[in-house]
């Protein structure tokens, strides 16, 4: 059974140093996880390496994407750098088409350049989405600044993976202090920070209307729908005050694909499926901050508790047939 693991992380010399020149190893708990072990060594590697881990673990194709915070806190100079990634991406998916895809890196800060760069992603170098790593500054991604992006996308109906970013300055200062550096930057981040500000970045988007305008709009959310599902008794509540045209569980069931992001657990997978649709799982490991060694990715596929025609949708084809509707 072909597995397409589907939010698998890279990064480039050139954007870690820009990370290292505005500080971000201070101010944001990921940056300096990148530095852990292999980390560094594992995201550089678009070739024989890496391809040797997916082996490994049993992954066919990894759909690859520039780690977090991606591009989000560089200025005007993350036009150019933008597309030298993509660029970078579009080489290694040409050296091996059967083992990679991509997703765009977008300049998002710099929001028309961004667009014109999702398009060239998606029509000329043939990538499979787009990543978008939360809040550029103090903006969150519903603002208006971002429209242009976002008609790109639902124009086209381009996946959207909105992957989680530190949970921002205040919600820190407020939350996490006192409890010691080490525990105030895990609780930022991979524990509890990163997921928080994830659902909420999707909650704004939904709220917004944005998937009224563009209902053939694929969101993305990782390691089980980033703590959205499991308030749902609670944020349907919305629906009394919201203007929206339906219910929030429509657009769960319409607009939202759910990805395992590592966490291997039968038990989420269930309540995931339960809430969108088996048709609706995508499976990922989020390589390489989850690797673990000895056929796993493959070991979880074949002990999930799915069978037939949901198994090999969450392994692959759920995947396939979202990508087969983005409009070129």
């Amino acid at each position: 059974m072909k597995i397409i693991a589907t939010e698998e992380h890279m990064a480039t010399h050139e954007v870690a140093e820009a990370w290292h020149a505005l500080g971000l190893e201070a101010r944001d708990p990921g940056v300096a996880y990148h530095r852990v072990g292999d980390i560094t060594k594992r995201l550089l590697d678009l070739s024989a390496g890496r391809i040797a881990l997916m082996d490994e673990a049993g992954v066919d194709v990894q759909v690859l994407s520039l780690t977090t915070p991606a591009l989000h806190d560089l200025g005007p100079d993350s036009v150019d750098m933008a597309r030298r990634v993509n660029d970078l991406l579009a080489e290694a998916v040409q050296r091996h088409p059967d083992r990679f895809e991509a997703m765009a890196t977008l300049p998002v800060a710099q929001t028309e350049a961004a667009a014109r760069e999702l398009e060239r992603c998606i029509v000329d170098l043939g990538f499979s989405g787009a990543m978008l790593c939360g809040r550029v500054g103090d903006r969150n991604l519903d603002h208006p600044d971002f429209t242009a992006i976002f008609e790109v996308a639902g124009k086209r109906h381009v996946p959207l993976l909105l992957h989680p970013r530190v949970a921002p300055d205040g919600a820190r200062r407020n939350w996490f202090v006192g409890l010691g550096d080490q525990v105030e930057a895990a609780l930022a981040s991979y524990a509890i920070g990163w997921h928080l500000d994830a659902g909420f970045q999707f909650l704004r988007l939904v709220l917004s209307g944005l998937l009224d305008k563009y209902p053939g709009l694929p969101l993305i959310l990782g390691h089980w729908g980033e703590l959205v599902l499991y308030y749902l008794d609670r944020l349907v509540a919305l629906d009394r005050v919201s203007s929206l045209d339906h219910p929030l569980e429509t657009y769960l069931r319409r607009n939202v694909f759910l990805g395992a992001s590592g966490m291997f657990s039968s038990e989420h997978l269930r309540r995931a499926a339960g809430i969108v649709g088996p048709e609706r799982l995508l499976f990922s490991s989020d390589f390489p901050y989850q690797y673990r060694p000895g056929n796993q990715a493959r070991a979880f596929i074949e002990s999930c508790g799915l069978t037939g025609r949901d198994l090999e949708g969450f392994a692959s084809g759920n995947w396939l047939r979202m990508t087969a509707a983005i409009l070129r």
